[in-house]
């Protein structure tokens, strides 16, 4: 493949819950990969107030709207030979299909690198996706695509309750949702529809209590795979990945479940039919059997990307944009090493925790329970030599006057029940409710059936209020 002289970067737009600082991260690292390519880049993004639209990076920037006639007016003005889609988030891949069903790109000559129209529409059509994977034989739960209320309701005939909800092409699992009962499956299906920019909402049986985790994967032309990186939720299925307190490398996966989801991932990109660049693919695990199910893809560079990056040394949006011009991962030494192919996966010999930041004393009307909705509008990370090294680092890093597991005054407050109560519904207090129930002599095993955490989760947990208790003691 020829190196195209000018390349078009879509960027993310305005900062909001799921897609924020990270896209500018990521588009910066593009832009000035594709500048060291020999590039010509033309940038448009709505936001000013990120360092990508600095004048100083692009050769061209453009801060105006990201919808279809204001981009092809760019497009049909500057003439790039390609476009690159897949760093600025779900923003600039729904963009890039407009481009493409409108005829703009063929029109104007425009190669669609990182990620054809047909991947971005697989990888976001959630019933295209389901299809797929069945396709090539990976696990996925039974679910129905639904385009009315009727439709849901003679879904879950076939399914049964309780359900997981997820709407096309929407950021964030807006949109999404659980439901239970009838009633909570209609007001949360015409959410759905509504959020859907295709007006379509995939019905998925619920496996609430499975394991969640997602591998960051790179891939490049010539067909070289690598996982940059395995993240795992502490919270189980059904609260969103950017809500969850999530582990950096996996901590509870066997090596046997981990290479199997390893061969999955790839599986996934190549019936997604993603070439080159980065992409993430999120697993459910029967914490029982061990049995996983493919939950979704993103076809792009994402918000976990970032943390990923920041968790490894390995800059995924820098050499996502490198691989879609063609170059080849064996080729490209780690911006970090300067001696290591990129084509070797990172291997960490420290723990990352990511803690999800809240901001609901801004949001009066807005519920703290947490879902298949991200709500969290930013996040910590802290690297350590321990999972409880880390999460305290990061606790601290909150900036929310704790620096420990001790119970906040209201929490500690609560009577039993009423803190049984809370342990079953997830809310950014989850983390102190958790120690304060093993503080007060909950058993593990009470704890995980409330929670559906791990247990080695739990077990770490406890060591630290046991520490705390330690300490306490000695102190006098």
């Amino acid at each position: 493949m020829n190196t195209p002289r000018s390349v078009c970067i879509l960027g993310a737009g305005p900062i909001r819950i799921g897609q924020a600082c990270e896209f500018d991260y990521s588009g910066v690292q593009g832009v000035k990969a594709l500048k060291e390519e020999g590039c010509r880049v033309i940038l448009v993004n709505s936001n000013p107030a990120t360092v990508m639209t600095d004048v100083r990076l692009a050769d061209r920037t453009y801060v105006e709207p990201l919808n279809l006639a204001t981009v092809t007016a760019v497009l049909e003005k500057e003439r790039p030979e390609a476009l690159i889609p897949t760093l600025g988030g779900q923003t600039a891949l729904n963009l890039a299909v407009e481009l493409e069903e409108a005829g703009v790109l063929d029109r104007l000559g425009i190669a669609l690198l990182g990620a054809s129209a047909r991947s971005i529409e697989l990888a976001e059509d959630r019933e295209a996706f389901r299809l797929a994977m069945e396709s090539a034989g990976l696990p996925v739960l039974p679910a129905r695509t639904v385009r009315s209320i009727e439709e849901g309701l003679a879904a879950v005939e076939e399914i049964g309750l309780p359900v997981i909800l997820r709407p096309s092409f929407t950021l964030g699992g807006w949109g999404g949702g659980t439901a239970a009962t009838l009633e909570e499956l209609k007001v949360q299906l015409r959410h759905g529809l509504e959020a859907s920019p295709a007006h379509t909402v995939l019905v998925e049986a619920s496996v609430l209590g499975w394991k969640e985790f997602e591998l960051e994967v790179m891939r490049d032309g010539a067909g070289t795979f690598v996982v940059v990186c395995s993240i795992e939720n502490l919270d189980p299925m059904g609260v969103h990945t950017g809500d969850s307190i999530t582990v950096a490398p996996a901590q509870t996966l066997t090596d046997r479940e981990y290479q199997r989801l390893r061969d999955a991932a790839r599986g996934v990109l190549d019936a997604v039919g993603v070439a080159t660049g980065g992409a993430n693919v999120q697993f459910a695990v029967d914490p029982s059997d061990g049995r996983f199910a493919v939950i979704e893809m993103n076809p792009r560079v994402s918000r976990s990307s970032a943390l990923a990056s920041k968790a490894t040394g390995f800059p995924i949006a820098r050499l996502a944009a490198k691989v879609a011009l063609g170059r080849r991962l064996d080729d490209l030494l780690n911006d970090i090493t300067k001696t290591t192919p990129a084509s070797f996966e990172p291997a960490l010999d420290y723990v990352v925790v990511k803690i999800p930041r809240f901001a609901f004393e801004k949001f009066p009307g807005a519920s703290s329970r947490l879902g298949t909705s991200m709500k969290a509008v930013g996040e910590v990370a802290a690297m350590g030599r321990s999972f409880e090294e880390a999460l305290l680092k990061a606790v601290r890093s909150l900036e929310i006057g704790r620096d420990s597991l001790e119970a906040p005054p209201v929490l500690a407050a609560l009577d039993d029940g009423a803190l049984e109560a809370r342990l079953g519904r997830p809310s950014p207090e989850r983390l102190w409710e958790l120690a304060e129930a093993l503080r007060r002599g909950f058993g593990m095993e009470t704890v995980r059936r409330l929670t559906g955490i791990d247990p080695w989760f739990l077990r770490r947990i406890g060591g630290l209020v046991a520490a705390e208790a330690a300490l306490r003691a000695r102190a006098g």
